[in-house]
């Protein structure tokens, strides 16, 4: 617990068995407990959160029988989840455990309800192209939408109160913008804290019809 509130950390897997041990490894101890949905992965993601979680009581490892996306792994992740706080973050490895603290904080402190890891600008500048591209369309479609200005629309590295955690309808990628908008839409203050990201390991699962997916939930949400 931090300052008396129970925190949950959800994180959607795919085809992570040889990284999602090293991010567990790293969960701070204030964490409450951590909750990794192998998403149909066809490698051995499920079975090392498994491993893990013999290991550290906090860790649950739930598995989905099919891929069916990474909105719909964190909409099974919020059903089992029993924290005050919901933390989301990928995998992979490009969000660091340690900066856990960075996103909460506000929220501990009633200064935010929903708080959102952004990245560094010169951080961005190394992303791929086409990860690049898209997310300056996104970022700037979505701003008009919220009517409110963002910086970092789509980093999945984000915090928020239970009460603000709305039914996850999507999928897959969009489930940053619908979750986003509907937040925004209950009222919830947003706040975006500067997180550092690591590059280069990217796992490649995104894909140019998710922009479409997008555009689908700015109308849509």
């Amino acid at each position: 617990m931090l300052e008396g509130k129970r925190i949950t950390v959800i994180i959607p897997a795919y085809n992570e068995a040889k990284r999602i041990g090293k991010v567990l490894e790293r969960i701070p101890e204030f964490v409450d407990e951590v909750i990794v949905v192998d998403d149909g992965s066809n490698d051995n993601t499920h079975w090392v959160a498994v491993e893990y979680s013999k290991k550290d009581s906090r860790i649950k490892a739930l598995r989905l029988e099919k891929n069916s996306g990474k909105g719909a792994a964190m909409r099974e992740g919020v059903k089992e989840a029993t924290g005050e706080i919901i933390v989301f973050m990928d995998a992979d490895g490009q969000h660091r455990p340690e900066e856990i603290i960075n996103l909460v904080e506000p929220i501990v402190r009633e200064d935010a309800d929903f708080v959102i890891g952004a990245r560094k600008f010169e951080v961005q500048g190394k992303r791929p192209l086409h990860r690049r591209l898209s997310n300056i369309i996104t970022t700037r479609l979505l701003r008009l939408k919220l009517r409110q200005y963002v910086y970092d629309t789509q980093s999945g590295f984000r915090a928020m109160k239970r009460e603000f955690v709305p039914t996850i309808e999507s999928d897959r990628y969009e489930v940053e913008t619908e979750m986003l908008i509907k937040a925004t839409k209950m009222g919830a203050r947003i706040k975006e804290v500067p997180v550092s990201m690591i590059y280069g390991i990217e796992t490649g699962h995104f894909r140019l019809e998710d922009v479409f997916r997008f555009l689908w939930a700015l109308l849509k949400f």
